[in-house]
């Protein structure tokens, strides 16, 4: 039974990145995941203008678990790496249980932000028997988290080529 590891990633360049700072509907946006199991590495990419990193990064395990749904690896072993402590501490503190038992409201009552990603999350997770989350320092050593910051990246400038 192959061990599957996956990496994912979001990013954006956005012009509102100071405090107070809003994302502009023209700023660049993308996610990357790669997956690899038995030497082999199946990676996608994608971008979109106007969204933010969190929605980015919600966006590229998004991806990566409906891949591996399609691909049949619900009953392997999968461990999913990603800088985002936002994805990663939501999951393995419990708060998206929490969350899903509160309609979708965080603890002081408030609405839980990119709430139609994470209810997509939050169903395709309970398909997988054997999967966890594992935090890594963004743009370090890890080969594969660096891949996909360059993935992204790379689907970042060819949007912008394209724009102009």
């Amino acid at each position: 039974m192959p061990n599957i590891t996956v990496y994912t990633d979001g990013g954006t360049r956005n012009t509102g990145n100071y405090k107070g700072g809003k994302v502009q509907a023209t700023d660049l946006a993308a996610w990357a995941y790669l997956i690899t199991y038995d030497e082999k590495k199946f990676y996608a990419s994608d971008g979109v203008l106007g969204a933010t990193n969190n929605q980015m990064e919600l966006t590229a395990v998004l991806k990566a678990l409906k891949k591996l749904d399609q691909s049949k690896g619900n009953d392997y072993p999968i461990t999913i790496y990603s800088d985002s402590r936002y994805l990663v501490d939501a999951i393995n503190k419990n708060w998206l249980d929490g969350w899903a038992k509160k309609k979708w409201r965080k603890s002081d009552g408030g609405k839980v932000l990119n709430q139609d990603l994470w209810q997509e999350i939050y169903q395709l997770l309970r398909l997988f028997s054997k999967i966890k989350f594992v935090w890594v320092k963004g743009h370090s050593v890890n080969k594969g988290n660096i891949f996909v910051d360059q993935a992204l990246n790379k689907t970042m400038d060819k949007m912008s080529s394209n724009t102009h």
